[in-house]
């Protein structure tokens, strides 16, 4: 299928116009120290029917219809720049050495994560579902969606706000991604898990799923929570080694000629076979960004290591000899740990450019506050939200015995939604499994709690109440990590 040149000038148009408002509004939040997320979505609100379909609806038609050829484009980019957004989620889901911040680890990803789940379950029955749910929504997927809007992080958006307030590298920031790493794999699992039942309950189920041919809700429960589950230890256990061993391939064409198609068809891939077994594609996409980073990081200790061993070996002929095969073989593994490096910055920056951009600007055109803006659900929602997060991090940070300073910080930072947030609003509408009502308020409630998150943090780093990675003194070595020199010295 092929578009006019009417139809392929209306797309570009559309493109440019989207990528322009969300990096303009999205630079203009940023110079008020203020997440660029939120501005790009700002920047999709208004084209949307909130701003310029009240101006002027034929143009807000015009260049964003519903339906037809440009639709269907932009609803491609759409999709594309979500799966990429959810792949650079995984991307930064590294786990790190905590040390003696494991303890406050553990119990804030205990409390942070079960108590706000388990508020927004209850709430949920008291609610009316067909106030909330889309045509799929049933009070049991819609429960789960609350329950997974209170207790979500976000990884992307609290990096970037500790990036920029030179926090990132303390030991603050190791316990907040660490308890965020957590939170947000078991909340996918979670979301996979509610799509794959929604999907079960239609009329055109797809995968692996309608093979079996039945409508049973109690085997759709069982198979949706068996199938996220294995492929996720699966791929967490040998992804990376296979998309490592797939770089080194000598047959690897693709990746000999083009190491960025290599990594971006990964990606497609993993998010083609989970639709194959009947689940979103979003999980695909994250479990890819795990791989992927996983074996960057393999790959860069391993040429690490072997540089290392080639420079150590130093005494007689046969060690000389010995060095300079190791030398000679670590020259093309460096290379390729260097293009390895390189395609995945590419496609980051690819992806921060463009795609996610227009992703975050179409969510903001889908945003209608005019007529599915529910003030008073908003208010109540976003207050309930807040509270729930932050009491039950403040109270699993001060169990783990941090000081009441520590506790509100970590607090505050666990709050931040933003990216995951937004992303659990799309995929669920998406699946009809809620209502225009209930995303917009979704989205919003990420966007509130991203601006909160990044104030009160800038405010406390102004005032000195949180350390710099610059005035926080690097953190003491245990004793068994100590040179043999000092302890031959206390001896």
């Amino acid at each position: 299928m092929s578009l006019t040149p009417s139809d392929t000038a209306h797309v570009l148009l559309a493109l440019v116009v989207l990528a322009t408002c969300a990096h303009g509004v999205g630079h203009v939040f940023k110079r008020l120290r203020q997440p660029q997320v939120i501005g790009e979505i700002v920047g999709g609100l208004l084209l949307g029917p909130t701003v310029l379909g009240r101006i002027s609806p034929e143009a807000q038609h015009w260049l964003l219809p519903p339906d037809g050829p440009t639709a269907a484009v932009l609803g491609a980019f759409y999709q594309i720049g979500l799966l990429l957004l959810v792949w650079l989620t995984g991307s930064e889901l590294r786990t790190s050495d905590a040390g003696s911040e494991r303890r406050t680890i553990g119990s804030v990803a205990v409390s942070g994560l079960v108590l706000p789940f388990a508020c927004g379950l209850a709430v949920a029955q008291v609610l009316d579902p067909g106030e909330l749910s889309g045509p799929t929504g049933s009070p049991a997927t819609l429960a789960l969606v609350f329950g997974m809007a209170i207790a979500i992080t976000s990884v992307p958006v609290i990096s970037r706000i500790m990036l920029d307030l030179d926090v990132l590298g303390t030991r603050f920031s190791r316990i907040v991604l660490a308890v965020a790493v957590v939170e947000d794999v078991v909340l996918y699992v979670i979301l996979a898990i509610v799509l794959g039942v929604a999907q079960a309950e239609t009329s055109d189920p797809h995968g692996l799923w309608s093979l079996i041919g039945t409508d049973s809700l109690p085997l759709a429960v069982v198979y949706f929570t068996a199938v996220p589950l294995v492929f996720l230890l699966v791929t967490t256990r040998w992804g990376p080694r296979l998309f490592a061993a797939l770089s080194r391939c000598a047959f690897n064409v693709l990746n000999l000629q083009s190491p960025l198609a290599f990594r971006i068809s990964f990606v497609f891939l993993l998010c083609a076979g989970c639709i194959g077994l009947g689940i979103d594609p979003i999980f695909g996409a994250l479990v890819a960004g795990m791989s992927t980073a996983g074996a960057s990081a393999t790959g860069a200790s391993a040429t690490g290591a072997s540089a290392a061993g080639a420079s150590a070996t130093g005494a007689g002929a046969s060690a000389a000899a010995g060095a300079s095969a190791a030398a000679a073989s670590a020259v093309p593994a460096g290379e390729a740990a260097a293009a390895a490096g390189s395609s995945h910055q590419t496609l980051r920056s690819v992806s921060l450019g463009f795609f996610v951009p227009v992703y975050f600007a179409i969510v903001g055109v889908k945003l209608d506050l005019a007529r599915h803006l529910d003030l008073v659900f908003f208010c109540w929602f976003l207050v309930f939200a807040c509270v729930v997060k932050l009491v039950s991090v403040w109270a699993g940070a001060a169990v783990a015995g941090e000081s009441r300073g520590s506790a509100f910080h970590l607090a505050v930072a666990m709050n931040a939604r933003g990216g995951p947030g937004i992303v659990l609003a799309s995929t669920a509408l998406q699946a009809q499994i809620i209502n225009e009502d209930f995303f917009t308020a979704l989205v919003l409630l990420s966007m509130v709690t991203s601006q909160i998150a990044g104030v009160f943090l800038g405010r406390a780093v102004r005032a000195g109440r949180l350390p710099t990675k610059a005035a926080q003194p690097p953190p003491e070595p245990a004793a068994r990590h100590r040179p043999p020199r000092v302890q031959q010295e206390q001896l």
